[in-house]
């Protein structure tokens, strides 16, 4: 519970922040590392230059394979969805973030995610079979 609380306080100013300006319809964010193959924790750069570190970003609309999956095709499918992930934001890179949500879990946040390219990353991963689309909900296996 401790943690939760801790990390928490860390995304207290950036959900402030977004709520109170308009200029966060485009967040900058430094890519920290990759946690999968659509969740990666960054350090969000507000727009009063301020840094709000290791922050967990969950793409919004798109699902991949888990890495701790039902099955070995699963595990192995989300293996190369982590590592596609880390090719399109590679660590370090600076990515934007939109449509910033509270993720289902404390402590993460969804959000659309451009590359560098401006692509959405998320349609990317859905575009190359490497996710698909996901809307919330009880999700499909990747086993079948």
């Amino acid at each position: 519970m401790v943690a939760k609380v801790a990390i928490m306080k860390n995304l207290l100013p950036f959900v402030c922040a977004c709520v109170v300006c308009q200029s966060c319809l485009a967040t900058p964010v430094r890519v920290a590392y990759i946690i999968d193959g659509d969740t990666f924790v960054g350090d969000v750069l507000l727009a009063d230059k301020t840094e709000v570190k290791s922050v967990k970003v969950r793409l919004r609309n798109v699902d991949t394979p888990e890495l701790h999956g039902n099955c070995e095709s699963e595990i192995k499918q989300a293996k190369f969805a982590k590592q596609r992930l880390g090719e399109l934001i590679p660590i370090d890179s600076v990515v934007e973030i939109e449509n910033v949500k509270n993720d289902k879990y404390a402590g993460r946040i969804d959000a659309n995610v451009y590359d560098a390219a401006n692509r959405d990353v998320g349609r990317v991963l859905v575009k190359e079979k490497v996710g698909r689309s996901y809307n919330g909900g009880k999700r499909k296996s990747w086993c079948e």
